[in-house]
């Protein structure tokens, strides 16, 4: 790479650059339209909410949060240390979101960062080829379905690759000009990236790291001091400041782990790092073998090839044309070293090491991935490679590819194009028809290439729409509660409740954020609506002694919940009242659906051996309905009323907090059976007796106990014929 020329002259920006931001504005304009219209909700990779949550902290000056009740505020990915939780993720990515955050529209982040890869790409490509093909460079990456699916996105390689590119146009700019400043950018860029995801940042700036080598052992060995002296200044500037950025990650590792070489997702998961050998994370293991690892990441980089690419695949065949013409003996015997207009080179457009560096991240990056089993995670299964994540947002973790496929790939188009405008010149054809013919080839290129990419997108895009669909369902009591603009929609900033504790159920395990990620708290949980998990009853009744005077929700659905969006789930908020008194009197009526069979209380979780069980046989003459009267004291309950006579003494004790569960079982012809349930959390505390009211209220099929498919919403469901709960309750003392 050679001096700039010229370096005390201040240029105006080229047409061809200015045209560069242009195309750069646009894709930040669609990355936001995408994120708005596809993802308003998240994506269905729940680290999102990992990040917004992070983002949230950021802002209030914190890396993590204290509480007494870590179980009941444990994040999705938040190691638990104690009282103390954080993320297990570094706060770089977050902190670019924060400034959309501070703002009141998060999404604003993502164009910004769409707006930087895009202009840094055509930039960077401007300067390995010429201003033209970087302003083609510029479209492709743009119009990349990886790039716009996975930028719109709250997860960090967008973020992490706009870093890189940063250090990339920094390093160039600091050899060609031979001016500090572009090594300060440089250095502080890749001490970033390092810090936001190290072996991705490492991976990025190996080949510039051995242009560098070779750019101080060449002067060396020529004994050139002058220029060793300056090179060893800025060099060693870009350097300084990485290994600050370095410096910076393990102050942050020592400040959050207590070890400056332990990293949060350690901390999180020992076994979920880089080499082979047995990974695992959550329970979830695998070995992870070289032969299992080039399988694997054959089948990630196909993807990226076959769907994920410009055009695909026609975009990864040009950038292997363009490297073909541009790089090595092909680029001399075949001539393209004199392709470019003097006044379109942007320095010497006949540079072949710049080139020779960016075909070096891709190989990097392809074979540096070997390495980690992130990417046999990706997909679903090695039998499908089109199932799991990477189905819907590609293959993320070899995002830095999209910087020089589209660079190779715009120069392998613009010199197809020349070839095609020459040969057309040299036949004996007037100008028109000339004019005509490159017109055709134009369009049909167009629009070739506009079909293969909306093809890729097709089904990325439908996935990811009834994914949105149902969280739409999902969260539609709580859009309406904040007047449909709801903080945790695309474009809200209100929150669903005022002064409030809302209980979130959990299918997925003991997690906030997983899957319901739109519920977090802001700055730790106390905020105007607090988000928290119901978990045993001794900590739902601690958690509502922390936020005494506030009012108390249940967030809660009808259905089953799996990965798969495509089921029919029924949302509800629920107001819930504790109800404290010395005795509570509770009816219990429930629509008459085949032969009484037994009524029970039952104390402690469903089928616990420490449960404590009243069984009562129904003498009772129902009609259409049957109602049950019982009582709940302290450290006891009964039912009370006539027509059920109790199998023993007919009470069910307990001690301090538990949860209790009346269940009405019915006997329908053929012997099939429909139990109500109704389940309370309630608490013994001396003479008095504590209670969470309403009851949450179940129709079981063939059992006594069932999950949220069995969720009793009154007018909103189906259900047998004759079912209807109703229920009420008198405090006294």
């Amino acid at each position: 790479m050679m001096p700039d020329d010229d370096r005390t002259t201040t240029r105006r920006p080229s047409r061809e650059t200015l045209l560069t931001f242009g195309v750069a504005a646009l894709a930040g304009a669609a990355v936001f339209l995408v994120a708005v219209e596809l993802f308003p909700y998240g994506s269905a990779n729940h680290d999102e909410g990992v990040y917004l949550q992070q983002a949230h902290l950021l802002l209030d000056g914190q890396f993590g949060f204290t509480t007494d009740h870590p179980d009941a505020f444990r994040w999705w990915f938040f190691v638990e240390d104690g009282p103390r939780l954080y993320p297990k993720y570094a706060p770089v990515p977050a902190a670019a979101f924060a400034l959309g955050v501070a703002v009141g529209l998060p999404r604003l982040a993502l164009a910004g960062v769409g707006f930087g890869i895009v202009a840094l790409v055509g930039l960077l490509t401007a300067e390995g080829f010429d201003r033209r093909t970087g302003v083609l460079a510029a479209g492709i990456v743009a119009t990349t379905p990886l790039f716009l699916v996975n930028t719109a996105t709250f997860l960090p390689y967008a973020t992490t690759t706009l870093l890189n590119l940063l250090f990339a146009y920094g390093y160039v700019r600091t050899v060609r000009t031979e001016r500090l400043r572009p090594a300060v950018l440089a250095g502080t860029s890749v001490g970033l990236a390092f810090f936001s995801r190290p072996y991705t940042a490492v991976l990025f700036a190996l080949p510039f790291v051995v242009h560098a080598s070779y750019g101080l052992l060449a002067p060396a060995f020529r004994r050139e001091l002058v220029v060793l002296r300056g090179r060893l200044l800025r060099y060693g500037t870009v350097a300084g400041l990485g290994a600050a950025g370095v410096g910076v990650t393990l102050a942050y590792n020592a400040a959050v782990t207590g070890d400056p070489f332990t990293f949060p997702y350690q901390a999180f998961a020992p076994r979920d790092g880089l080499g082979f050998g047995t990974r695992e994370i959550l329970g979830y293991s695998r070995d992870y073998t070289p032969e299992l690892a080039l399988r694997a990441n054959r089948l990630v980089l196909e993807a990226f090839a076959r769907r994920w690419s410009f055009a695909p695949p026609l975009g990864v065949a040009l950038a292997v044309l363009g490297l073909v013409l541009t790089v090595g003996p092909g680029a001399s015997l075949l001539g393209s070293r004199a392709t470019a207009r003097a006044d379109d080179r942007v320095y010497d457009a006949h540079d072949e090491a710049l080139r020779t560096v960016f075909a070096g991240v891709a190989l990097s990056v392809a074979v540096g991935n070997l390495l980690f089993w992130g990417n046999l995670n990706l997909l679903g299964g090695l039998s499908d490679p089109t199932d799991g994540l990477i189905s819907i947002l590609g293959p993320f973790y070899h995002f830095d590819l999209l910087f020089p496929v589209s660079a190779f790939a715009a120069a392998g188009a613009v010199r197809v194009w020349r070839g095609l405008r020459r040969a057309a010149l040299g036949a004996d054809r007037s100008a028109t028809e000339v004019r005509v013919a490159l017109a055709v080839v134009l369009v049909a290129g167009l629009a070739v290439s506009g079909a293969t990419t909306a093809g890729a997108l097709d089904d990325p895009v439908e996935r990811s729409a009834v994914y949105t669909d149902r969280y739409e369902r999902v969260y539609e009591p709580l859009e309406a509660r904040a007047g449909g603009a709801w903080r945790g929609g695309a474009l809200g900033n209100e929150p669903a409740f005022e002064d409030a504790l809302v209980f979130v159920p959990s299918p997925y395990g003991e997690w906030l954020g997983h899957p319901f990620q739109s519920t977090w708290n802001d700055a730790g949980p106390d905020g105007a609506a607090v988000y928290a998990l119901p978990g045993s009853p001794e900590q739902t009744f601690a958690v509502l002694r922390s936020y005494p005077g506030r009012s108390y929700h249940r967030f809660t659905y009808r259905g089953t919940w799996t990965p798969d969006p495509s089921g029919d789930v029924t949302p509800a908020v629920r107001r819930l009242r504790l109800r404290e008194g010395a005795s509570h009197g509770i009816a219990t009526t429930v629509g008459v659906v085949g032969s009484p069979s037994t009524v029970r209380l039952v104390a402690g979780e469903a089928d616990a051996a420490d449960s404590a069980v009243a069984a009562y046989d129904v003498t009772a003459e129902p009609g259409s309905n049957l109602t049950v009267d019982w009582t709940v004291e302290p450290g006891r309950a009964a039912v009370t009323g006539d027509g059920y006579d109790p199998r023993g003494d007919g009470v069910v004790r307990f001690d301090g907090a538990t949860r209790l569960a009346l269940v009405v079982t019915f006997v329908q012809e053929g012997g099939a059976t429909v139990s109500y349930r109704q389940e309370l959390t309630v608490r013994s505390d001396g003479d008095r007796v504590e209670l969470l009211w309403p009851p949450e209220t179940r129709v079981c099929r063939l059992s006594s106990d069932c999950g949220h498919e069995g969720t009793y919403l009154r007018g909103r469901g189906d259900y047998l014929d004759g079912v209807v709960v109703e229920s009420s309750a008198n405090t006294s003392g």
